[in-house]
Protein backbone atom coordinates (compact mmCIF):
# COMPACT_ATOMS: atom_id res chain seq x y z
CA UNK A 1 0.00 0.00 0.00
CA UNK A 2 1.42 3.35 -0.99
CA UNK A 3 1.05 5.90 1.74
CA UNK A 4 4.17 7.99 1.51
CA UNK A 5 4.79 10.67 -1.02
CA UNK A 6 6.93 9.11 -3.68
CA UNK A 7 10.21 10.80 -4.44
CA UNK A 8 9.12 14.09 -2.88
CA UNK A 9 10.76 17.14 -4.33
CA UNK A 10 10.07 20.82 -4.61
CA UNK A 11 7.56 21.91 -7.24
CA UNK A 12 6.02 18.46 -7.56
CA UNK A 13 2.39 17.67 -8.39
CA UNK A 14 0.77 14.74 -6.65
CA UNK A 15 -2.63 13.09 -6.63
CA UNK A 16 -3.89 12.22 -3.15
CA UNK A 17 -6.73 9.83 -2.34
CA UNK A 18 -8.22 8.38 0.83
CA UNK A 19 -11.25 6.28 1.75
CA UNK A 20 -13.33 6.81 4.85
CA UNK A 21 -16.20 5.09 6.57
CA UNK A 22 -18.45 8.15 6.51
CA UNK A 23 -21.44 8.83 4.34
CA UNK A 24 -22.90 12.04 5.66
CA UNK A 25 -22.87 15.41 3.94
CA UNK A 26 -21.67 17.14 7.08
CA UNK A 27 -18.28 15.50 6.59
CA UNK A 28 -17.84 17.41 3.34
CA UNK A 29 -18.84 20.67 4.96
CA UNK A 30 -16.28 20.13 7.69
CA UNK A 31 -13.44 19.28 5.30
CA UNK A 32 -14.32 22.38 3.26
CA UNK A 33 -14.09 24.50 6.41
CA UNK A 34 -10.76 22.93 7.34
CA UNK A 35 -9.39 23.85 3.94
CA UNK A 36 -10.35 27.47 4.54
CA UNK A 37 -8.89 27.63 8.04
CA UNK A 38 -5.45 26.16 7.48
CA UNK A 39 -2.31 28.22 6.97
CA UNK A 40 -0.60 26.07 4.36
CA UNK A 41 -1.52 27.89 1.19
CA UNK A 42 1.88 29.46 0.77
CA UNK A 43 3.36 25.97 0.73
CA UNK A 44 0.71 23.89 -1.06
CA UNK A 45 -1.41 24.78 -4.06
CA UNK A 46 -4.71 22.94 -4.41
CA UNK A 47 -5.24 22.51 -8.15
CA UNK A 48 -8.52 20.59 -7.94
CA UNK A 49 -10.45 18.37 -5.56
CA UNK A 50 -13.60 16.35 -5.03
CA UNK A 51 -15.08 15.25 -1.70
CA UNK A 52 -17.22 12.15 -2.14
CA UNK A 53 -19.41 10.40 0.46
CA UNK A 54 -16.77 7.72 1.07
CA UNK A 55 -13.49 9.09 -0.32
CA UNK A 56 -11.75 12.21 -1.59
CA UNK A 57 -9.26 13.20 -4.28
CA UNK A 58 -6.89 16.18 -4.31
CA UNK A 59 -4.51 17.25 -7.05
CA UNK A 60 -1.86 19.26 -5.22
CA UNK A 61 1.23 21.19 -6.17
CA UNK A 62 3.93 21.14 -3.54
CA UNK A 63 6.20 24.17 -3.17
CA UNK A 64 8.57 22.79 -0.51
CA UNK A 65 9.78 19.23 -0.08
CA UNK A 66 7.86 18.24 3.07
CA UNK A 67 4.77 20.43 2.92
CA UNK A 68 2.53 17.92 1.12
CA UNK A 69 2.87 15.45 3.97
CA UNK A 70 2.08 18.18 6.51
CA UNK A 71 -1.01 19.30 4.59
CA UNK A 72 -2.53 15.81 4.37
CA UNK A 73 -1.69 14.94 7.97
CA UNK A 74 -3.19 18.22 9.16
CA UNK A 75 -6.48 17.76 7.29
CA UNK A 76 -6.91 14.09 8.26
CA UNK A 77 -5.98 14.62 11.92
CA UNK A 78 -8.18 17.67 12.42
CA UNK A 79 -11.14 16.03 10.75
CA UNK A 80 -10.73 12.80 12.75
CA UNK A 81 -10.56 14.77 16.01
CA UNK A 82 -13.67 16.74 15.09
CA UNK A 83 -15.63 13.64 14.05
CA UNK A 84 -14.67 11.56 17.10
CA UNK A 85 -15.50 14.41 19.48
CA UNK A 86 -18.82 15.18 17.81
CA UNK A 87 -20.00 11.57 17.85
CA UNK A 88 -18.35 10.67 21.19
CA UNK A 89 -16.30 7.90 19.70
CA UNK A 90 -12.69 6.80 19.47
CA UNK A 91 -10.65 5.06 16.83
CA UNK A 92 -9.95 5.40 13.16
CA UNK A 93 -12.21 7.45 10.94
CA UNK A 94 -10.42 6.61 7.71
CA UNK A 95 -10.12 3.06 6.36
CA UNK A 96 -6.43 3.27 5.66
CA UNK A 97 -3.56 5.65 5.22
CA UNK A 98 -3.82 8.08 2.36
CA UNK A 99 -2.36 7.20 -1.01
CA UNK A 100 -0.21 9.61 -2.98
CA UNK A 101 1.29 9.33 -6.43
CA UNK A 102 3.78 11.72 -8.00
CA UNK A 103 2.61 13.03 -11.37
CA UNK A 104 5.76 12.94 -13.45
CA UNK A 105 4.35 13.76 -16.90
CA UNK A 106 2.73 17.10 -17.61
CA UNK A 107 0.38 15.50 -20.16
CA UNK A 108 -1.37 13.70 -17.27
CA UNK A 109 -2.44 16.99 -15.68
CA UNK A 110 -5.63 17.55 -17.68
CA UNK A 111 -6.68 13.92 -17.60
CA UNK A 112 -6.25 13.74 -13.82
CA UNK A 113 -8.20 16.96 -13.31
CA UNK A 114 -10.95 15.62 -15.61
CA UNK A 115 -11.00 12.31 -13.73
CA UNK A 116 -11.26 14.09 -10.36
CA UNK A 117 -14.00 16.43 -11.58
CA UNK A 118 -16.00 13.56 -13.11
CA UNK A 119 -15.92 11.53 -9.90
CA UNK A 120 -19.34 12.74 -8.74
CA UNK A 121 -21.23 11.85 -11.93
CA UNK A 122 -22.28 8.41 -10.67
CA UNK A 123 -23.96 9.72 -7.52
CA UNK A 124 -25.89 12.61 -9.06
CA UNK A 125 -29.67 12.23 -9.01
CA UNK A 126 -32.62 13.61 -10.97
CA UNK A 127 -30.59 14.90 -13.91
CA UNK A 128 -28.44 16.98 -11.57
CA UNK A 129 -25.54 18.45 -13.48
CA UNK A 130 -21.94 17.74 -12.64
CA UNK A 131 -21.26 21.46 -12.33
CA UNK A 132 -23.83 21.65 -9.50
CA UNK A 133 -22.15 19.08 -7.25
CA UNK A 134 -21.22 21.24 -4.22
CA UNK A 135 -18.19 19.32 -2.93
CA UNK A 136 -15.92 19.70 -5.92
CA UNK A 137 -13.72 22.39 -7.41
CA UNK A 138 -15.42 21.84 -10.78
CA UNK A 139 -18.11 24.51 -10.35
CA UNK A 140 -15.37 27.00 -9.44
CA UNK A 141 -13.51 26.14 -12.65
CA UNK A 142 -16.65 26.74 -14.73
CA UNK A 143 -17.94 29.86 -12.95
CA UNK A 144 -14.51 31.46 -12.75
CA UNK A 145 -14.98 32.30 -9.08
CA UNK A 146 -13.85 30.42 -6.03
CA UNK A 147 -11.71 30.59 -2.94
CA UNK A 148 -8.30 32.18 -3.12
CA UNK A 149 -6.63 28.91 -2.17
CA UNK A 150 -7.91 27.06 -5.26
CA UNK A 151 -5.27 27.48 -7.97
CA UNK A 152 -7.39 26.56 -11.00
CA UNK A 153 -5.32 28.84 -13.26
CA UNK A 154 -2.54 26.25 -13.34
CA UNK A 155 -4.75 23.61 -14.99
CA UNK A 156 -6.69 26.07 -17.14
CA UNK A 157 -3.55 27.71 -18.54
CA UNK A 158 -2.19 24.30 -19.51
CA UNK A 159 -5.56 23.49 -21.13
CA UNK A 160 -5.26 26.64 -23.26
CA UNK A 161 -1.61 26.04 -24.10
CA UNK A 162 -2.36 22.71 -25.77
CA UNK A 163 -5.64 23.83 -27.36
CA UNK A 164 -7.65 21.58 -25.03
CA UNK A 165 -7.65 18.38 -27.09
CA UNK A 166 -9.93 20.08 -29.60
CA UNK A 167 -12.44 21.35 -27.03
CA UNK A 168 -13.11 25.07 -26.83
CA UNK A 169 -13.79 25.03 -23.09
CA UNK A 170 -12.62 23.13 -20.06
CA UNK A 171 -16.24 22.18 -19.36
CA UNK A 172 -16.53 20.67 -22.83
CA UNK A 173 -13.35 18.69 -22.22
CA UNK A 174 -14.45 17.35 -18.82
CA UNK A 175 -17.98 16.45 -19.87
CA UNK A 176 -17.40 15.56 -23.51
CA UNK A 177 -14.06 13.78 -23.75
CA UNK A 178 -14.88 10.14 -24.42
CA UNK A 179 -12.31 8.65 -26.75
CA UNK A 180 -9.54 6.47 -25.44
CA UNK A 181 -6.21 8.19 -25.72
CA UNK A 182 -2.64 7.07 -25.45
CA UNK A 183 -2.55 8.72 -22.03
CA UNK A 184 -5.51 6.75 -20.70
CA UNK A 185 -4.09 3.47 -22.02
CA UNK A 186 -0.78 4.19 -20.31
CA UNK A 187 -0.20 1.87 -17.33
CA UNK A 188 1.52 4.65 -15.41
CA UNK A 189 -1.52 6.90 -15.83
CA UNK A 190 -3.80 4.10 -14.60
CA UNK A 191 -1.72 3.87 -11.42
CA UNK A 192 -2.17 7.61 -10.89
CA UNK A 193 -5.92 7.09 -10.58
CA UNK A 194 -5.34 5.06 -7.38
CA UNK A 195 -8.69 3.33 -7.64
Amino acid sequence: MKHKLLNPKQESIEKIRNNNNLTEEEKNKRVSKLLCLNNFFEKIEILCYVLMPNHFHFLLKQINKTDMKFFIKSILTKYSQYFNKKYKRVGHVFQDRYKAILMDKEEYLLHLSRYIHQNAKDILKNNQKLVNYPWSSYSKYISGVGPKWLKKEYVLSYFKSIQGYGFSSYQGFVEGYKEKSEVEDDDIFKKLLLD
